[in-house]
């Protein structure tokens, strides 16, 4: 707040909007260095001599092929091979660490703790743990003469554990931005310690809020779990085939998207761009050859491209139709398909 931050609820805490305003702070991150207190992300820790087994049956990716060191992208599934949630998981010395969304931090430490066996410990370390995003090409400049570790040694979607500041913290090579940057994880009353030490540093980083990380998120197409999947939609339905492991053994929710694989996935994921200065909202119909074939589910304007970008669900059959429309306030708007991220530029190693 006294960066005067617009604050609102979010996930049970109070967390801001903007700061400067979003379409400032989103360039900032794509032209430069931005900062967001993520602290509010959840932290599950799991170990035991059975842990591997546990999180190989738990998660649709493949936890046996992380080297230490590595994280990688992956969902908690249901029995109806829908997504409970959309996490990370880091592979360190001892254990691994879990990073549930906010939203979904509890629900996933009730479905983890409803099914771990004896050989298998978990650890909620989520209120004990702050962790802030640096993000933008110029993250590294920024984070370096703070940190122990050499950072221009830390590949892409990996970490290490080392100081910021002085304090001690793990440091990925991650984000949801697109761009290069960093996420660090301290202990809470840690955090706000090293937020002040990079804030002090150079170049200055500009203070990002939500509204920024939503819209830097969408333009890499990057789904966003309650509106482009829920515990209804299956990762196939959500475009995330791609860290389903179907050939790796069982796992909750295997056999639900083995029979949506033979039956067809009856709806997809496409991104949408459009030129108009009305811009797509989540719930706008999507139209082809004037039929509704589905609906938007995350949408807004690109403030690095102009006009508006969304991702809708639609049916199968209209999965490649080569021109859209969508309804925005009783308005028929032109939305031409677009496959993978919007903003093709991003930088990370």
């Amino acid at each position: 707040m006294a960066l005067g931050g617009r604050i609102v609820p979010f996930a049970g805490y109070l967390m801001p909007v903007d700061y400067a305003g979003i379409v400032a702070e989103h360039l900032s991150v794509r032209q430069a260095v931005g900062m967001f207190d993520v602290s509010h992300m959840g932290e599950v820790t799991v170990s035991g001599p059975d842990a591997l087994a546990f999180l190989n049956r738990m998660t649709t990716n493949d936890v046996a092929r992380l080297e230490p060191g590595q994280v990688h992208y992956t969902t908690v599934l249901n029995e109806r091979g829908g997504v409970i949630d959309d996490l990370l998981v880091y592979r360190r010395a001892a254990d691994y660490l879990l990073v549930p969304n906010a939203a979904n931090a509890a629900k996933v430490w009730a479905w983890l703790t409803a099914s771990a066996g004896v050989g298998v410990k978990l650890q909620n370390l989520g209120p004990a743990t702050g962790q802030i995003a640096v993000q933008g090409p110029k993250a590294p400049d920024l984070v370096q003469p703070l940190c122990s570790a050499d950072l221009s040694r830390l590949g892409y979607y990996r970490f290490v554990e080392g100081k910021v500041g002085g304090v001690e913290c793990l440091i990925s090579r991650t984000g949801y931005t697109g761009e290069d940057g960093f996420e660090i994880y301290a202990a809470e009353g840690e955090t706000g310690a090293i937020w002040d030490r990079l804030a002090a540093g150079s170049p200055k980083p500009q203070p990002c809020g939500l509204g920024a990380r939503d819209t830097l998120r969408l333009e890499m197409a990057f789904r966003l779990h309650g509106s482009d999947m829920d515990e209804t939609v299956t990762p196939l339905e959500a475009g995330l085939g791609w860290v389903v492991k179907m050939d790796k053994g069982d796992f909750v929710g295997r056999a639900a998207l083995a029979a949506q694989n033979a039956q067809g996935v009856p709806r997809r994921l496409v991104g949408l761009k459009t030129e108009s200065r009305r811009v797509p909202r989540p719930g706008h119909r999507v139209l082809a050859d004037g039929k509704e074939v589905g609906v938007v589910t995350s949408g807004g304007p690109s403030p690095s491209l102009g006009g508006g970008v969304a991702l809708a669900r639609v049916e199968a059959g209209a999965f490649k139709a080569p021109g859209f429309k969508i309804e925005v306030r009783g308005e028929m708007i032109d939305a031409a398909p677009v496959k993978g991220p919007f903003y093709k530029q991003a930088s990370h190693k």
